[in-house]
């Protein structure tokens, strides 16, 4: 890299400072914005009057008749003085019997899906108490899954997913991630034909001599009541080690329908494979005292922690419910309203995996990919209405565009200062094995960066939509080989905020070698000027692809203008849903791109306008198709290509 000759006016950015007004003026910005928010939440699930320490789930399952009978014990801590009742949340298609504190019954309502329980003594703060609940019935499936009585290749299988809100279709529980049991025990009873599986440790497989099993797992480690999970079916089991240091390891186990086992073999192997990259890049696996592994189910995966339930085994979703350990379930996100720092971290730890076993390009590639799914998404990544499952886990929002969130403060930091925040965040003595906020990453990422982030944070989580670029530069020479950079950044008017403010990378390519520099962009329209070494011969903008934008360059000198048509191939291929088209041409030309069927029968119109000569990059949404092989046509003057892409959903 060229030494870069500057100007004085020119801020070259390393690490932005803020004065107290400016950060003052983004706090208030922001918290205007969440009050806005205010009508639109709920009133979150569970009693705020006791803090939980433990739970024990007793259960009995049976798969003819499909019913459910156990009891669950609470062991909780009063956050009041004079507590006299208070509640869990318990589905009302399930009946309680009795509710009993040691041998003392209590009186108990049960309605609206809350069970309220009157305790025998009235409690001081910080007072422990215990009950237990004996119930039964069937559970019902609602949300993402809950509780589902199922089958595989014509054979039962029962299984959980409580995210969001499933766990009270099951078992009572106080319904929110903010408040984590310190420990608990799963003891679940079931036909000795069947195995049961769920976190922790399996310290003992008990033979009821009537034709069930009880299996007793222990969790040692602070857990989530929705990270609970319970899989039973005729699974095969497949055992490795994940050796974390030279004379110790940790057992890899995997629970999988025996009609796939040999087929998914493979992938299973990668997983040790994945928790060496995870643990070097992130900090040793969590619950390394326990265990990790996977458990057949019938949706696609979900990060139960130490044993993530899983019907696809692809290396994405392997690698995303392996992420989920360290930012999930060691650290969880404190509200429903926060999920990016759960599902934008692992969707961006997919990527981290490819780079690290296939390298940066392919790396690049998957950004490239997430990018154009994060440009569907709409509102804030800050979920506004946790009413609704379908905001809270939105494709585009939490997953991507709270993926290039990471990304592009990674930009901003650089690997080093980047992957030490994530460390950080995750051993933060308030943090680990607890729960956290937005807020709780940005002191975290501020402290190690060692430079107000506030901006960042404001405009990317709780601010919509993203940057669109105007560029114009010129240049002009004044001393021997010394040329002066004129460049004016423009962003169009956007909702909220009006503009991003954002450090922005420019590379120049000069007769005398290439120059890349960082300008910090606070200006909605913004002049900079400085000087190069050598006469520029290429003027790129965001060359890092750092930043989730729109960009149109103004370029007097062609630079940029390509020779040839092209059409390029899809990516990525197959996909899902969402995928990025790029093409480019050499002369201004109406452009059109269609896509088809395999028998030719036209189907959609992707993009159709006059267009200058340049290179584009356009995502197509195909949401509304159904899996299968189809082509996509260009059409440019005389030019004209087709390529073929996989549609798999």
């Amino acid at each position: 890299m060229k030494k870069l000759f500057l100007l004085p006016l020119l801020l070259i950015l390393n690490k932005i400072s803020f004065s107290q007004d400016t950060d003052y003026l983004i706090e208030f910005e922001k918290n205007n914005f969440l009050k806005t928010y205010n009508s639109a939440q709920v009133n979150y699930p569970g009693d705020p009057a006791y803090d939980v320490i433990y739970y024990k789930l007793n259960l009995g399952i049976s798969y003819k008749p499909q019913y459910l009978n156990g009891d669950v014990t609470v062991i909780a801590k009063s956050n009041e003085d004079s507590l006299s009742s208070f509640f869990l949340d318990l589905s009302n298609s399930l009946v309680v019997d009795s509710v009993k504190s040691d041998t003392v019954s209590l009186t108990f309502k049960h309605n609206q899906d809350i069970l309220t329980i009157y305790l025998k003594e009235v409690l001081s703060i910080n007072e422990n108490f215990e009950v237990t609940v004996y119930y039964q019935g069937t559970p019902q499936t609602t949300g993402l899954g809950s509780f589902v009585f199922d089958t595989h290749n014509g054979q039962p299988s029962i299984w959980t997913l409580s995210e969001p809100y499933g766990a009270k279709e099951w078992w009572p529980c106080k319904d929110t991630p903010a408040d984590k049991a310190d420990s608990a025990d799963i003891w679940i009873t079931c036909s000795n034909n069947f195995t049961a599986v769920s976190n922790g440790r399996l310290i003992e497989i008990v033979d009821n001599r009537n034709g069930t099993y009880t299996y007793k797992w222990e969790s040692r480690y602070p857990i989530a009541n929705y990270l609970i999970s319970m899989a039973i079916s005729d699974f095969t089991f497949y055992e490795q080690h994940f050796k974390y240091s030279s004379s110790d390891s940790m057992p890899v186990v995997h629970y999988i329908y025996p009609d796939i086992f040999d087929s998914i073999k493979p992938q299973l192997d990668k997983t040790v494979l994945m928790l060496g990259i995870f643990s070097n890049l992130f900090g040793t696996y969590p619950f390394i005292r326990e265990k990790y592994g996977h458990a057949s189910f019938g949706k696609g995966g979900m990060e139960h922690q130490t044993i993530s339930s899983m019907g696809i085994f692809t290396d994405g979703v392997i690698a995303h419910e392996l992420a989920h350990q360290w930012f999930g379930d060691k650290v969880t996100c404190k509200d429903w309203g926060h999920i990016w720092l759960n599902e934008g971290f692992a969707t961006f730890s997919e990527g981290v995996f490819i780079e690290s076993v296939l390298g940066k390009d392919s790396y690049d590639s998957f950004i490239g990919s997430t990018m154009a799914r994060a440009r569907n998404a709409l509102g804030s990544i800050y979920v506004k209405n946790i009413n609704i499952i379908s905001e809270i886990f939105n494709g585009p929002r939490s997953y991507s565009k709270g993926a290039i969130v990471l990304h592009m403060l990674r930009g901003i930091t650089g690997d080093s200062l980047f992957f030490r925040i994530l460390k950080n965040y995750l051993n933060d003595p308030a943090l680990a094995y607890g729960v956290a906020t937005t807020e709780d990453f940005q002191r975290v990422a501020e402290e190690v960066y060692g430079s107000s982030l506030g901006y960042f944070f404001n405009e990317w989580i709780y601010g919509e939509n993203y940057p669109n670029y105007f560029i114009e530069w010129n240049y002009t020479k004044f001393n021997n080989n010394l040329y002066k950079i004129d460049l004016n950044i423009e962003q169009s008017h956007n909702t909220y905020p009006v503009f991003f403010t954002m450090p922005v990378q420019i590379k120049i390519s000069t007769t005398a070698g290439d120059t890349l520099i960082t300008l910090f962009n606070n200006i909605q329209n913004q002049f900079f000027t400085f000087n190069v070494r050598g006469e520029p011969t290429d003027f790129v903008f965001d060359p890092g692809n750092f930043i989730l934008d729109d960009a149109f360059i103004d370029d007097p000198y062609n630079f940029d203008v390509p020779s040839e048509y092209k059409l390029l191939q899809n990516f990525p291929n197959p996909f899902n849903s969402s995928t990025t088209i790029e093409f480019q041409t050499s002369k201004r030309e109406v452009v059109t791109i269609k896509v088809f069927d395999v028998l030719g029968n036209e189907i959609y119109t992707i993009y159709n306008k006059e267009t200058d000569a340049g290179k584009y990059k356009i995502n197509f949404d195909a949401a509304f198709l159904g899996s299968g092989v189809y082509f996509y046509r260009m059409n440019a003057g005389g030019f004209e290509k087709t390529k073929q892409m996989v549609l798999i959903k």
